[in-house]
This record gives C-alpha cells, structure tokens and sequence, in this order.
C-alpha cells in the first residue's frame, strides 16, 4: 500500500486526529450551514474601493495577472485576503505592530 505524502499541516491534523483530539459537533447540519454562510459571505465581492498604486506596483501585479491566467483586480484581491489571513495570526506579527482594534 502506498503512504500518501502530507505535508505539515495536513500531518499535525491527522495526528490530532488519531489522538482522540476531535469531538464530534451537536447540530452537524447547522454547523455545516453556518460555515456555508461563513463561505459565501467571505467570497461575496460586494465592496469597490478606489486606492492610489504605483505605476510600477501595477505593472508587476499586471505581469502577474498574466502569467497566472487572472484579472489582476482578482489578483489584487487574493493578495489583501492573504495578507490579512496572515494578520490574523498572532505568531506571524512583528513585535512593533500596534493593534488597531
């Protein structure tokens, strides 16, 4: 039989897993609905904004864009969602970053 390949991630979940970490929800059907809600709302693309980028900056995500097959604006998007994916994670703040909250 081939061991498939996880990576760290993917490997640090299973082996929760298999250490009787996870519980299983009450209302399955629910929980599935609110994260289907959780989805939809966060892939929703009901906002415009206007904000001022170099011409060299929208050169690159241009170039990008291309090269991925995307509309930069797509690109662009995907760039702020990452980024605040990556905020949203005390560990990976600098030190020097004041919350804003």
């Amino acid at each position: 039989m081939t061991r498939l390949r996880l990576d760290k991630e993917a490997q640090e979940i299973l082996d929760s897993f298999e250490r009787g970490e996870w519980e299983p929800v009450e209302d399955l059907k629910g929980e599935v609905t609110r994260h289907q809600r959780y989805a939809r709302n966060t892939l929703r693309k009901d906002k415009e904004v206007s904000i001022p980028i170099s011409a060299k900056d929208l050169d690159k995500i241009q170039e990008i864009a291309l090269e991925k097959g995307i509309p930069y604006q797509t690109l662009i998007s995907s760039i702020i969602s990452r980024y605040l994916e990556t905020l949203a994670e005390p560990s990976s703040r600098p030190a020097n970053q004041l919350d804003e909250t």
